[in-house]
């Protein structure tokens, strides 16, 4: 999975850098403008008593730019970023962060669509894995798979609870041949070994072993247990 890349941070404009535009009369920049900051970023758009408020366009002197709406200087409301690695956010902004709904497209050609909150993956969201054609549909909590999904590949899926990014407890894979398997993910500790061991570091480690109970034909499935099929 990419990681999410990091904000460019942008300037402050309190009377800094060049201005060509509209000002209040009490000589604040107050309406459309362009100004270009000492950094050699630029910004085209709407301002409000001196803050970029309103519609406008923030491009970074690396290639990166923001076009959407503003408030006091921040990303507020609906707006597009375009990261200087050739990925795209294009969503809801509440104070500079990532927050509400929004659709991130990624260097690799993931995406993913659904909830936000403070600049990470935080709610229900759909994840898919451009290489592979996977799809990962349910919870996040704090940009990690987390709570109730589903984890479809090409030909089977995975119905459980994911806690950390990984399947935990009871669940069940469904082929499409017309068969699920049903069973629940059991955490083992695995000893690192001296050689491996760092002093920073637990001695064990976490593995995740399936184990299956029972293959049945296709039943209706709820987080709280299985239901016989519909006659």
């Amino acid at each position: 999975m990419s990681d999410l890349s990091s904000e460019e941070a942008e300037e402050a404009e309190t009377d800094l850098g060049e201005y060509d535009g509209e000002r209040s009369s009490e000589g604040e920049r107050h309406g459309r403008g362009k100004a270009r900051l000492p950094n050699g970023d630029t910004y085209e758009g709407e301002y409000q008593h001196g803050f970029r408020s309103g519609q406008g366009i923030y491009r970074f002197k690396n290639g990166a730019y923001y076009t959407g709406e503003y408030l006091q200087n921040k990303k507020h409301g609906r707006g597009i970023f375009f990261y200087p690695d050739g990925s795209k956010y294009e969503g809801d902004w509440v104070n500079d962060q990532r927050h509400g709904y929004g659709v991130y497209t990624y260097a690799n050609g993931d995406t993913y669509t659904g909830e936000w909150s403070n600049h990470n993956r935080h709610g229900q969201g759909t994840y898919i894995y451009k290489d592979t054609g996977s799809k990962y549909v349910g919870g996040w909590a704090n940009g990690i798979q987390e709570g109730q999904a589903e984890l479809i590949h090409l030909n089977h899926r995975f119905k459980g609870r994911f806690l950390k990014g990984n399947p935990v407890g009871r669940g069940k894979y469904v082929f499409d041949i017309g068969c699920e398997q049903h069973g629940e993910y059991i955490q083992s500790e695995q000893d690192k070994g001296e050689e491996e061991e760092e002093e920073d570091e637990p001695s064990l480690l976490v593995e995740l072993k399936w184990k299956a109970s029972e293959i049945t034909k296709l039943t209706l499935w709820t987080p709280h247990g299985e239901n016989p099929p519909s006659p």
